[in-house]
C-alpha cells in the first residue's frame, strides 16, 4: 500500500447504495466492525496539489470527512479544470454499467442491451454508458413512466414497464439493477418470447433494489441459453475497476454522461442521508 493523507473535495452520497449498505452492515462486503466513518470513494486532492478520484478498500476510515488516507494505486489523477463535484457525483453510477459490460458481460458493440431499473440513478447512467459502447439497441424497464418518458433523450430507443418486459426479449444483455421477484418474474416471458432461444444472453445481476433473493425457476436455466453473472466487489478484481477509471472520469469530465448534481454542506449529512431527489447530492467539506 501507498498511504497518502488527503484532503475531501466532493463526497458522493445521493442514492449511493454501497455506502449506505456498507454503513448499515447490510452490504456483503461490509466489516461490521466500529467505530466507522463512511464512505466509499471521493475526490481528493493530495499533498501534490492534485485532485484525484479515490476508491478506498474495506477500511473503516472512509471520506465522509475533511481529510483521509487512501491508497494511491487504487486512485486516479483528474484533469485540471475539471469539476469535482460531477465527477464525485457521477464515477461510482456509471462504474457499475461500465465494469459490467467491459468486464463481465463481453460486450460487443452492435449488441442490444436491456436496463432494469433504468430510472434510478445508476440505471440512468446505464443507459447512457451503453449507448456511448456502441449498443445497437437499448431498452430502458421501470416502474416510474415519468422517469421512463425521459430515457429516450439520454439515448434510450425503447422503454417498458415491467407488465411488457417480454417485448425486450430478444437482446444480447440484462443489466439488471433491481433483482428479487420482479427479476425472476421477468425471465420466464423474456426466454419464451425469444425469436432464437439458443442465441446467447448473459443476465448481469448488478442491484438488489427489490430484494437479495431472486426465486428464480429452473426453466429459465434450461429453455434458453441464458448466463447469469453479478458484477460487483469480488466478481471484478480491484484492479479491473481501477483500470477502467480513466476512461470514465474522462466521459464524465466531456459531458457524454449527463450528471444531474448538487453540491451540499457535510454538516448536512444527516439531512442529505435520507433525501429524496432526482438530483445526485455531493457532500463537500
Amino acid at each position: 500500500m501507498r498511504p497518502i493523507v488527503v484532503d475531501i473535495v466532493g463526497i458522493p452520497n445521493h442514492l449511493h447504495h454501497l455506502t449506505r449498505s456498507k454503513a448499515s452492515g447490510a452490504h456483503y462486503s461490509a466489516a461490521g466492525a466500529l467505530p466507522l466513518v463512511p464512505g466509499v470513494d471521493g475526490v481528493v486532492r493530495g499533498p501534490d496539489g492534485r485532485m484525484r478520484y479515490a476508491v478506498l478498500d474495506d477500511a473503516r476510515v472512509g471520506t465522509f470527512a475533511d481529510r483521509t488516507v487512501i491508497d494511491a494505486r487504487r486512485s486516479v489523477v483528474l484533469p485540471d479544470g475539471i469539476d469535482p463535484v460531477r465527477i464525485a457525483a457521477a464515477m461510482n453510477p456509471a462504474m457499475s454499467s461500465w465494469v459490467a459490460l467491459r468486464r463481465r458481460a463481453g460486450f460487443t458493440p452492435g449488441q442490444r442491451v436491456l436496463v432494469i431499473g433504468a430510472t434510478g440513478n445508476a440505471g440512468r447512467m446505464a443507459v447512457q454508458v451503453t449507448k456511448l459502447f456502441g449498443a445497437a439497441r437499448v431498452i430502458a424497464a421501470g416502474r416510474d413512466e415519468r422517469r421512463l418518458a425521459a430515457l429516450p433523450a439520454l439515448g434510450a430507443d425503447e422503454t417498458c414497464t415491467f407488465d411488457r418486459i417480454a417485448g425486450a426479449a430478444d437482446v444480447d444483455v440484462v443489466l439488471d439493477y433491481v433483482w428479487g421477484e420482479p427479476a425472476a418474474a421477468a425471465m420466464i416471458p423474456m426466454l419464451t418470447a425469444r425469436a432464437d432461444r439458443s442465441a446467447p444472453l448473459t443476465w448481469v445481476q448488478i442491484g438488489s433494489m427489490a430484494g437479495p433473493e431472486a426465486p428464480i425457476p429452473s426453466a429459465a436455466l434450461r429453455a434458453a441459453r441464458m448466463q447469469i453473472v453479478g458484477s460487483g466487489i469480488g466478481s471484478v478484481p480491484a484492479r479491473d475497476f481501477i483500470a477502467e477509471l480513466p476512461e470514465i472520469a474522462a466521459a464524465v469530465g466531456d459531458g457524454a454522461i449527463e450528471v444531474r448534481a448538487r453540491q451540499v454542506p457535510l454538516a448536512d449529512v444527516a439531512a442529505a442521508w435520507t433525501a429524496v431527489t432526482d438530483e445526485r447530492i455531493v457532500l463537500v467539506p
